[in-house]
C-alpha cells in the first residue's frame, strides 16, 4: 500500500469519525436550539451541518469524484429552518459517499492538480482540506451542544480515567 492510499484510508475514516461526533452531539442539543445563535454573525448547529454537507459534496464529490455542483455556500449560513434529522441524514449520506470515493483512491492520485472552487490545489490537498475544515466546524458543533444542554449534557468521547494511565514512553 503506498503513502496516498494510507493517507486516504485515514481521511476517510477521520470523517466518518467526526460525522458520528456530530450525530452524538446532535441528541444532546436541545431541538429547539437547532438554529439558535448567540448573535446573528454566528453559525447555528442546523448552518453548521448544511454547511459541512455543502463543502464536502462541492470538494470530494464534485472537485474529486467529477459530480455536477450546485451548491449555495451563501444560503448554507444564511439558513434559519430545517429538521435536525433531514439534516444530519443528508450530512452522513454525504459523508460516506465522500469516505467511499477517497478510500478508493489509487495512491498515485495524490499529487494529481485539482481546481476546486477557484483554488488550485492537488487531490491530496483537497482531501486534507475537507478533513480539517470538517474536524473545525465539527469541534463548533459539539461546543453548541454542550452550551445548550447546560452542565449536566454528559457528552464524551474519551474514557478520560482510562486515558490518564497511559504514557507514550
Amino acid at each position: 500500500m503506498s503513502a496516498g492510499a494510507d493517507l486516504f484510508r485515514a481521511a476517510a475514516e477521520t470523517l466518518r469519525e467526526h460525522s458520528r461526533r456530530i450525530a452524538v452531539a446532535a441528541t444532546t442539543l436541545p431541538p429547539e436550539d437547532l438554529w439558535w445563535r448567540p448573535h446573528p454573525d454566528v453559525l447555528a448547529f442546523g448552518n453548521v451541518l448544511a454547511h459541512l454537507e455543502g463543502n464536502v459534496r462541492q470538494w470530494i464529490l464534485g472537485g474529486i469524484g467529477g459530480a455536477c455542483d450546485h451548491r449555495d455556500r451563501s444560503a448554507e449560513f444564511d439558513r434559519r429552518e430545517g429538521e435536525d434529522l433531514v439534516l444530519l441524514a443528508a450530512l452522513a449520506g454525504t459523508v460516506e459517499e465522500a469516505a467511499c470515493l477517497i478510500e478508493g483512491l489509487p495512491g498515485d492520485e495524490a499529487d494529481r492538480p485539482r481546481t476546486i472552487q477557484g483554488f488550485e490545489t492537488t487531490t491530496q490537498g483537497a482531501v486534507l482540506h475537507v478533513v480539517e475544515h470538517f474536524a473545525w466546524h465539527a469541534g463548533q458543533a459539539v461546543w453548541i451542544a454542550k452550551a445548550r444542554a447546560g452542565a449536566g449534557h454528559g457528552l464524551a468521547f474519551y474514557d478520560d480515567a482510562a486515558l490518564d494511565g497511559l504514557t507514550n514512553d
